[in-house]
């Protein structure tokens, strides 16, 4: 295992003790680095789209009207959908086509079942 890997399964296994996500179990043993700038610019959808929730919640707690919750349910989910569409495009901008670049074909077949599970 290189220095990178070890760094970053050092990483990763703090956060996960600290009771976040296992990426380990839920995404086996890749990562991506990402740089400042898209990092920046996922969280800050991720930030938008979690006010958003928010927001519906207090709209259910003010027994706001039911079609009112429903339109912020929806930009709710195109954020979500918008959010799923950059980070698609930076994954097959630079994992698949480094792998593609490496020889390793195998990253079409998971781009492919990787579409189907999104397409659900």
């Amino acid at each position: 295992m290189g220095k990178q890997e070890t760094e970053d399964r050092d990483f990763f296994d703090a956060e996960s003790a600290e009771g976040d996500i296992s990426l380990e179990s839920c995404c086996g043993s890749r990562r991506k680095k990402r740089s400042e700038e898209e990092q920046r610019a996922l969280l800050l959808r991720l930030k938008r789209v979690e006010g958003q929730i928010r927001g519906i919640e207090r709209m259910v707690e003010r027994d706001a009207y039911c079609p009112d919750i429903l339109v912020q349910v929806s930009a709710a989910t195109s954020a979500l959908n918008s959010f799923n569409k950059s980070l698609l495009s930076c994954h097959i901008h630079s994992c698949v086509a480094e792998d593609i670049r490496e020889g390793k074909d195998e990253a079409i077949d998971e781009l492919c079942a990787l579409l189907q599970r999104l397409m659900r």
